[in-house]
């Protein structure tokens, strides 16, 4: 799995961190978020796509 981060359309509601703290995490300036592991290992799998599917912008694609 890569993980791609449309920052544009990021929000910053912070879901994706609260579902995959060691993934993702988020700017102090402006929320928007920020990838700590492009290709995660796979006991995070569940809480990428889980993180990736609540988004409310559509800001994180999943290429598997």
């Amino acid at each position: 799995m890569k993980i791609l981060i449309h920052e544009d359309k990021c929000c910053g509601a912070g879901l994706c961190v609260m579902n995959a703290p060691k993934v993702f995490d988020q700017r102090d300036e402006d929320g928007v978020v920020v990838l700590l592991a492009a290709e995660p290992p796979a006991e995070e799998l569940d809480n990428v796509r889980r993180a990736c599917h609540i988004c409310p912008a559509s800001a994180i694609e999943l290429q598997e």
